[in-house]
């Protein structure tokens, strides 16, 4: 299985059709469809429905987009770690992270480090423990950011000076936005918007699940989500209200939604971690330097 036909099978299924995926590769339809059907008979499986103006992905087909951009991903990151090599120090550093204000401390070594290196480039990939945690075991985010509690046994880390708090995003019209801050039992009969990683319980739970207790299973939750931006929407609509960390909803004065905090006070510390034994590329390394020299 070839690199390039990786490339080609993306573009066709980006495209949806062999025409298009050609012009944008600049090869011809039949060089194209050729290596596709080579493609097919390697793998024993039918990766395309062909229709009249249209190719679909089979179930199968499917499955290999998914492997087949992270090795493209993972081909193009160490390409562009080799080609750094031969330049002053530069290259490409990638972070994953959920959504945080802490990311602001990270924003700040980045632009430090960008002030004596321009030659340095930062990928932000947003997402929640798990996938973030998934993409650095494969090798394709140098460094993520986790909320705790998480499972760090297979990482090298740093606590971030920073922690989030919680609380519930909800309209401005809500009778619960009378109050300054809201209790266990406030929430008991509300319709919920959680994130999905709140709602798992055992080892990893997070803090939020703790918080609540054996109580927890009687929560109403009518929406999960992993990021919160379109969370906001939904609350907004009036959906229900978040359960959600400060900062990240947009609860400025001309806002219809406002954030009030969690009694008893419930916070959630941060750390930045990589992988044991992970052997970095240059810009990375001297990331790595910089955040052990504000953090460590």
């Amino acid at each position: 299985m070839e690199i390039r036909v990786l490339r080609y099978f993306l573009a066709i299924a980006r495209e949806g059709s062999i025409t298009n995926a050609a012009n944008s590769l600049h090869v011809t339809a039949p060089t194209l469809s050729r290596q596709i059907k080579d493609l097919e008979e390697e793998l024993g499986q039918k990766l395309f429905i062909r229709r009249s103006h249209h190719m679909a992905l089979t179930a199968e087909g499917m499955i290999l987009r998914k492997r087949a951009e992270e090795i493209i991903s993972m081909v193009d990151k160490t390409e562009a770690e080799f080609l750094s090599m031969e330049n002053m120090v530069s290259g490409d550093i990638y972070i994953g992270s959920g959504e945080t204000e802490a990311i602001k401390l990270i924003a700040q070594i980045a632009k430090e480090l960008r002030e004596v290196y321009p030659g340095i480039r930062y990928h932000l990939h947003s997402g929640n423990a798990q996938d973030v945690t998934e993409r650095l075991d494969k090798g394709l985010l140098d460094f993520g950011i986790l909320i705790q509690p998480a499972d760090l046994s297979k990482y090298d880390y740093l606590d971030l000076p920073a922690k989030d708090r919680w609380g519930v995003a909800m309209r401005r019209d809500s009778p619960l936005a009378q109050k300054d801050s809201i209790c266990k039992e406030d929430l008991l009969d509300l319709p919920l918007l959680c994130s999905r990683q709140a709602v798992e319980r055992g080892v990893g739970a997070n803090e939020f699940c703790q918080w609540f207790g054996d109580d927890f299973e009687k929560l109403n939750i009518v929406t999960t989500f992993n990021l919160v931006y379109n969370a906001a929407i939904m609350v907004e609509a009036g959906v229900g209200y978040a359960i959600t960390i400060d900062k990240l909803v947009n609860t400025a004065e001309h806002s219809s939604l406002c954030f009030r905090p969690l009694t008893p006070r419930l916070e959630s510390g941060l750390n930045i971690v990589w992988k044991k034994y992970q052997v970095f590329s240059t810009a990375a390394e001297l990331f790595l330097e910089r955040l052990k020299e504000a953090f460590d």
